[in-house]
C-alpha cells in the first residue's frame, strides 16, 4: 500500500481502498484539513489492495511472551520538575501466546487465538523481494505481487477479491518491502476455510491461469502505479537517496517498484520462473490470528496446503552493503513550491547491534513535536515548514533519513546547516535522559497499540511474521521491548558518532524545477505471442486436484452484537460515551465539539480549522513544547483537527496512563492559551500548507472541485481555508470562535478501550466537571446552490504524468433515510475493489492504479466523487468510460450477483469497524454528530439486510447524477485538453490551484 512506508521505494500494494462506507465520514474532513501530507492521506483512502492429511508436524513450540518479562518494562514517568502529570500506574502487558510448527513441504505456519471479535487475519510472506532481484530486472517481486491477485486455477480470473469482499473482508491486501512479499486479509470467523482456499491455490496454481494478456494489463497497472509516486513531490528525490546510497548492482538501489523499462520489460515466462522459485511452501511463512478452532485449523491447512509440492531452495543473499566514506550531493529539480533538504545514512541492520539505539536516536532528532529539530527548526526558528526524521529498517543495512522542508525564503544551506549543529549536540553531549525515557515509551506504546489489529500492517498476525522472517523467533516481542530498555544515553550517543557523520552521509537538494521522468513506450501488442507455456503438474496431479474448483462454504456464524456504548452526562451537560474493552491495555479519549468549518464565513474561511489546530499549541498551563513533551512522555501525541461537521482533540495510549492522558486532553480542550506567538507561527503553517496544496494534483482536484460545486457556500471551502482567509482571521476571531462553538452543554467526551464506566465517571466528574460555556448548536446552513449542468474544468499541471481525473456533484446528508441503500449502491459502482468503474479503468483497461466513487456525507450533504489518477495520455478515453458507468448505475440496475456482493460486504465487514479503540471512537462520534440512536450499530446490519434492490435502483436514480458534475481534470492541459474537448461532454473552464478562473 503506497505510502505504508516512505514513498521514495515505492512501496506498494495492489489496491488503495476506497473509504469503507460505514467509517467515520470526518475522517474524510480531518485527512483533508490540515496539510500537504494530509492531502496525500486522503489520496490513499480515495484510490487507497490438495486433499492428503497433513504428516505430524516436524516441531511444535509453544511460546509466550510474559506478562512477567514485559511487566519490568513498564512505562516509568520521566523525571521532570515542572511536569505535574499524574503517575503511571502498573501495566497490564498482554500475554502474545503462538504456537508454531513446520509442515512436511516447509511451509512455516504461526498460530495466535483470540476470540474477542468473530475475525480471523491471514497473514503470508513470502521470503522474496528486492533483495532476491537482479539488475535489469527489478521490480519483478513487486509485479508478481500484482500477478498474484488476477486469478488462479480454480478460483478463477479477476475473482479473489470479489470472494473476499463478499465475505466481508477487510485489509485485504498486498505489499512488497525490499526484503520480503506479504500477502494479508482479515475475514469473519465463518470464513476461514474461503482465505486458506484463495491463498493456497494462488500459492499452487497460479501458473495455470497466468498468461501474456494478464501480464500486459498489470504491466500498465503497475507502471500507473509509479507514475503516481512521480507525480508526487519530492519522491524522484527520494529515489535518488536510494541511488547515492547503494551501488547500481546492490538490489536496494532501485526501487521497489522498479524502473519503468525493467517493468515493461518483464515477459511472461521470466514471471513464472520467478514465482516457480520464490513462491513456494519452503520459502514462506503463513501466520493466522483470531477466532479459530486450533485442531479444525490445522486440519485445514493439512487439506489445502499440504499438497502443494515444496519448491527449489532459495539460497541466501549474502552481498555486503559497502560504507560510504566520503559524502555523496546532488540536486533534483520537481514542480514544488518549496526546496527540502535529504540527509541519510546507512545504519545497522534491522535487529543487530545498535538498531535500536539508531531508532531510538532518529526518533529524538526529529520525528514529532517533540524532536530537537521539529522544536529548533519549526518552533523555535521557525526555518522550516515540516521535519521528519525515519529509520528504515532493512536485513542488508537499514536508513536513516531526515527530510526538512523549507519555509519560504528559506536556503537549504540555512536548514543543512542547523541540521549539523543538532547532530554535533548529539555526538558530544548525548540525549538526555528524558529524551531516552520519552523515545522508548513511544516505542513500546505502539507496539502494543498496534496488537489491537489482528492481520497487517503492524497486527498481530504481520508481528509474527516479521519477528520469524528476521530472527527465526515469532516471540521476540519481549527481546525486542528488552533491546530497547537496554539503551543508554551514552549508547545512543555511540550510534550517533558512529554512524551519523558527515562524510557517512548522502544530501539531496529537491528545488523547484522541471519533473524529470524517465518513462518507456508500451511493449508491442504481440509481445509474448509465441512464448511457449509449459505446465508446473502433470495431468494425473492436475486431476487429483479437481475438487478445488468448488469454494469452500461459509461456516456456522458467529454470534456477535454490535456494541451499544453506554453512556452519561455531567451535571455541565457534557454527554459521555464510552465502550469497554479489556482485552488490551491500550485506551483511546476524544472530545468532539460541533465547531467544523460548516461555521466558517467565506471572508474567513479556515477559522474552524485555526482555531482546533491551536488547541494543542499551548495552554495557559502548558507551553506548545510542554505539551509535546508530556504527551511523548506517556507514549501518545495529542491530536487536534477540524473537519467540515465537527472538531476533534484526542489521543491513544496504554491503559497504565488513562489518568495522564485525560489531564492533556482536558487542558488542552478547556485552557487553550491561543497565543499571540503560537497564532503567527501556526498561521504562516497553514499559509505554507496551502501553497503546497498546490503540489499535490489530488489535493488540488479538491480544493478547486468543492469550490466550483458550491460556490461560497461552507461546504465550497476545504477545512485548511483560503489564503485570504487565513491571513484576515485574528486573535479575536479565534477566541470568539471557540467561546461560541466548545462548550460542554454542544460536546461529547468519548472513552474505548481499557477502562471501566465507574473509572470514566470518575475521570470525566475529575477533569471536565468545571468546563462551562453557553455553546450551542444553533448553526443553519444556506441552501446549496443549484446543481450545474455537465462541464470541464481543467487544471494545469505541465508535466504531470498522470491526471487527477474526478468527477464532483451533490451528494446526501449522512441522516437520509436511503442512507444504506446508497452504500449498496455505491459499492457496486465504486466503493469496491470489484466494483464497476475500478474493474472498467483500472483491470479492464489499465488506465490507472485504482478507481473509486463515494459520498463525503456532511450533516446537511456534501460531494459526491468518482474517479481515478490515470495516465495522461489516456485521460480522454478514461473520462469516456468513467461517464459511461455514472450512466450505466442509473440504466442498468446492478445484477442480484452484484448486489449481493455489495451488500454482504457491507453486513460481513461491520465486527471489524471496532477492532480498534480509534475506530470505535470514530463511531460513538458519529452517534453525538448526527443524532443517532444509541443501539444505531446494533440495528444496522437488519437496515442493510432490509434494503431491497428496487431501493438500490432507487438511490442510483435519486442520488447519482451524471448530468449534473463537475469533471476535474488536473493534468497537462497541453495533452489532455485535445482530447477532452473531442468528447464533447459539455463546456470546458479553466482554474488555478486556488480555484480561480483563467484563460
Amino acid at each position: 500500500m503506497l505510502g505504508v512506508y516512505k514513498a521514495h521505494t515505492f512501496r506498494a500494494g495492489l489496491q488503495i481502498t476506497p473509504i469503507p462506507a460505514t467509517a467515520n465520514p470526518q475522517l474524510v474532513s480531518f485527512l483533508t484539513t490540515a496539510s500537504y501530507s494530509s492531502s496525500q492521506a486522503l489520496f490513499k483512502a480515495l484510490v487507497s489492495l490438495r486433499g492428503e492429511k497433513m504428516k505430524a508436524p516436524l516441531f511444535v513450540t509453544n511460546c509466550v511472551a510474559t506478562a512477567a518479562l514485559l511487566l519490568s518494562f513498564a512505562i516509568a514517568p520521566v523525571a521532570n520538575a515542572a511536569d505535574n502529570l499524574p503517575p503511571a500506574k502498573p501495566l497490564k502487558v498482554p500475554e502474545l501466546k503462538y504456537e508454531k510448527f513446520v509442515m512436511p513441504n516447509g511451509l512455516v505456519v504461526l498460530t495466535h487465538e483470540d476470540h474477542r471479535l468473530p475475525l480471523v487475519a491471514v497473514d503470508l510472506w513470502y521470503h522474496v523481494g528486492p533483495l532476491n532481484e537482479r539488475p535489469g530486472r527489478t521490480g519483478f517481486a513487486h509485479l508478481f505481487e500484482h500477478m498474484m491477485f488476477e486469478g488462479s486455477e480454480h478460483v478463477g480470473e479477476k475473482a479473489h477479491f470479489k470472494f473476499l469482499e463478499g465475505a466481508g473482508a477487510t485489509d485485504i491486501n498486498g505489499t512488497t518491502d525490499f526484503d520480503r512479499t506479504n500477502y494479508f486479509e482479515t475475514v469473519p470467523s465463518n470464513q476461514l476455510e474461503l482465505a486458506l482456499w484463495l491463498e493456497s491455490d494462488r500459492m499452487g496454481f497460479l501458473l495455470e491461469g497466468l498468461d501474456r494478456v494478464k501480464l500486459t494489463n498489470q504491466r500498465d497497472v503497475v507502471r500507473n502505479e509509479r507514475r503516481q509516486g512521480e507525480g508526487t513531490p519530492y519522491n524522484m528525490a527520494d529515489e535518488q537517496i536510494y541511488h547515492m546510497l547503494y551501488p547500481q548492482q546492490h538490489p536496494y538501489y532501485a526501487s521497489v517498484i522498479g524502473s519503468h523499462a525493467d517493468i515493461e520489460a518483464a515477459r511472461i515466462n521470466d514471471v513464472r520462473d520467478f514465482h516457480q522459485q520464490f513462491y513456494t511452501p519452503n520459502n514462506a511463512s503463513i501466520a493466522i490470528a483470531g477466532d479459530f478452532n486450533p485442531t479444525q485449523l490445522k486440519a485445514l491447512l493439512a487439506k489445502y496446503f499440504g499438497p502443494i509440492p515444496k519448491g527449489p531452495a532459495v539460497e541466501p543473499v549474502t552481498v555486503k552493503t559497502p560504507p560510504i566514506t566520503a559524502q555523496k550531493r546532488a540536486t533534483v529539480t520537481d514542480t514544488v513550491q518549496l526546496p527540502r533538504l535529504s540527509v541519510a545514512w546507512l545504519t545497522p541492520p534491522v535487529f543487530s547491534k545498535g538498531d535500536a539505539e539508531t531508532d531510538l536516536l532518529v526518533h529524538i532528532l526529529g520525528s514529532g513535536k517533540a524532536s530537537r529539530l521539529y522544536r529548533k527548526l519549526v518552533y523555535e526558528q521557525q526555518i522550516a515548514q515540516t521535519v521528519t526524521c525515519n529509520l528504515n529498517p532493512l536485513k542488508l543495512g537499514s536508513v536513516a533519513e531526515c527530510d526538512i522542508t523549507a519555509k519560504p525564503n528559506v536556503t537549504l544551506d540555512t536548514l543543512e546547516t542547523a541540521l549539523w549543529k543538532e547532530i554535533a549536540s548529539l555526538q558530544s553531549d548525548g540525549p538526555t535522559q528524558a529524551e531516552v525515557d520519552r523515545a522508548r515509551t513511544v516505542d513500546v506504546t505502539r507496539k502494543i497499540i498496534g496488537l489491537q489489529r489482528l492481520g497487517g500492517f503492524g497486527g498481530v498476525a504481520d508481528t509474527l511474521d516479521r519477528y520469524n522472517q528476521f530472527l527465526d523467533d515469532p516471540g521476540y516481542l519481549p527481546k525486542d521491548i528488552a533491546r530497547y530498555q537496554a539503551a543508554t544515553t551514552a549508547s545512543v550517543k555511540q550510534v550517533a558518532s558512529q554512524y551519523l557523520g558527515k562524510d557517512q552521509s548522502v544530501v539531496v537538494d529537491c528545488v523547484p524545477g522541471k519533473k524529470v521522468v524517465d518513462d518507456v513506450p508500451r511493449s508491442p501488442d504481440n509481445t509474448d505471442a509465441e512464448a511457449k507455456l509449459t505446465a508446473p503438474y502433470a495431468s494425473q496431479f492436475e486431476e487429483q486436484q479437481n475438487w478445488r474448483k468448488t469454494p469452500p462454504p461459509a461456516g456456522p456464524t458467529s454470534a456477535f452484537n454490535l456494541p451499544v456504548p453506554k453512556t452519561f452526562s455531567l451535571s455541565n451537560g457534557l454527554t459521555v460515551y464510552m465502550l469497554e474493552d479489556h482485552s488490551l491495555p491500550v485506551f483511546t479519549a476524544g472530545v468532539t465539539v460541533r465547531a467544523g468549518s460548516e461555521a466558517d464565513s467565506p471572508a474567513k474561511a479556515g477559522l474552524a480549522g485555526f482555531t482546533a489546530r491551536l488547541l494543542t499549541e499551548g495552554t495557559t498551563q502548558r507551553s506548545a513544547t510542554t505539551l509535546a513533551d508530556n504527551a511523548e512522555q506517556i507514549g501518545t501525541n495529542l491530536n487536534s483537527a477540524a473537519g467540515v461537521d465537527m472538531a476533534t482533540a484526542g489521543l491513544s495510549a496504554l491503559s497504565n496512563n488513562t489518568e495522564a492522558g485525560l489531564d492533556l486532553l482536558s487542558d488542552v480542550v478547556q485552557h487553550p492559551a491561543f497565543a499571540a506567538d503560537e497564532i503567527d507561527r501556526v498561521r504562516k503553517q497553514r499559509l505554507v500548507a496551502i501553497l503546497q496544496e498546490g503540489d499535490q494534483p489530488v489535493a488540488s482536484m479538491l480544493r478547486v472541485g468543492f469550490r466550483t460545486l458550491y460556490g461560497d457556500h461552507p461546504y465550497g471551502f476545504r477545512p485548511i481555508g483560503t489564503t485570504e482567509g487565513i491571513k484576515s482571521i485574528t486573535r479575536e476571531d479565534i477566541q470568539g470562535f471557540w467561546k461560541a462553538h466548545y462548550g460542554p452543554k454542544d460536546a461529547a467526551l468519548v472513552f474505548a478501550g481499557d477502562i471501566s464506566q465507574a473509572e470514566a465517571k470518575r475521570l470525566a466528574e475529575k477533569y471536565f466537571a468545571a468546563w462551562s460555556g453557553s455553546a450551542s448548536t444553533a448553526l443553519s446552513l444556506p441552501p446549496a446552490p443549484n446543481p450545474p449542468s455537465l462541464k470541464i474544468v481543467i487544471v494545469d499541471k505541465p508535466g504531470s504524468p498522470q491526471t487527477a481525473l474526478y468527477a464532483i456533484g451533490f451528494g446526501i446528508p449522512r441522516t437520509a433515510p436511503d442512507y444504506p441503500a446508497v452504500l449498496i449502491m455505491n459499492n457496486v459502482l465504486g466503493g469496491l475493489f470489484a466494483s464497476r468503474i475500478n474493474m472498467n479503468l483500472r483491470e479492464e483497461h489499465g488506465y490507472t492504479y485504482g478507481a473509486s466513487s463515494g459520498f463525503f456525507f456532511n450533516r446537511t450533504g456534501g460531494p459526491f466523487y468518482s474517479g481515478a489518477q490515470v495516465r495522461t495520455d489516456v485521460t480522454a478515453p478514461a473520462a469516456k468510460q468513467l461517464m459511461l458507468e455514472l450512466n450505466r448505475i442509473r440504466t442498468e440496475p446492478p445484477t442480484a450477483t452484484e448486489l449481493k456482493l455489495a451488500k454482504d460486504s457491507l453486513l460481513h465487514s461491520l465486527p471489524g469497524d471496532f477492532e480498534t479503540t480509534q475506530a470505535s471512537v470514530g463511531g460513538l462520534q458519529q452517534i453525538f454528530i448526527y443524532g443517532l440512536p444509541l443501539d444505531y450499530y446494533a440495528k444496522l446490519p437488519g437496515r442493510f439486510e432490509a434494503v431491497t434492490p428496487v431501493e438500490v435502483s432507487k438511490a442510483a436514480q435519486t442520488d447519482v447524477h451524471p448530468d449534473q458534475l463537475v469533471l476535474m481534470a488536473v493534468g497537462d492541459r497541453a495533452k489532455i485538453e485535445p482530447g477532452l474537448k473531442e468528447l464533447n461532454l459539455g463546456p470546458i473552464e479553466y482554474r488555478d490551484t486556488s480555484g480561480n478562473p483563467v484563460k
